[in-house]
């Protein structure tokens, strides 16, 4: 069983999900399902086709955005604000430990103009820490105030 984390009142961080997390998922109100993580990443991890038709037939979105060992771009932090921002319910992202799927968050966070140091706590409290983008998310906040 997977424990999902709350990042903030919408989002939901996890480890790899199995197709079986999903009720679980839909019993804490998640709405949509970001699967951050590539698939074939490491042996053994479900498809994301596995979780998507888990998703669907338990009546859950799903979108993958996945982030490999290239790291983020920009697109990709689109993205997950895209997603985040059409949910009309909890989200929970996930990829190998929830790292990437914080980080990502953290990303869109700072995009929007939120305060860096109050995203941190955020994560923090979850046990995530931000600290290796910490500069990229100084300088996407202060981009959003141009």
């Amino acid at each position: 069983m997977t424990q999902f984390k709350p990042i903030s009142d919408m989002l939901l961080a996890s480890g790899q999900i199995q197709p079986g997390d999903v009720e679980c998922a839909k019993a804490e109100g998640v709405t949509l399902i970001v699967n951050n993580r590539p698939d074939g990443e490491e042996s053994g991890q479900p498809e994301g086709r596995e979780i998507e038709e888990a998703a669907r037939q338990a009546g859950i979105d799903y979108t993958a955005i996945p982030v490999g060992s290239a790291g983020f771009s920009l697109p990709q932090v689109d993205a997950m604000a895209a997603a985040i921002g059409s949910a009309e319910g909890k989200v929970l992202a996930f990829c190998r430990t929830g790292t990437r799927s914080t980080l990502l968050w953290a990303m869109t966070q700072a995009k929007a103009g939120r305060d860096v140091e109050t995203i941190a706590q955020q994560a923090q409290a979850a046990g995530y820490d931000i600290s290796p983008v910490r500069s990229t998310l100084e300088m996407l906040s202060q981009q959003s105030g141009d």
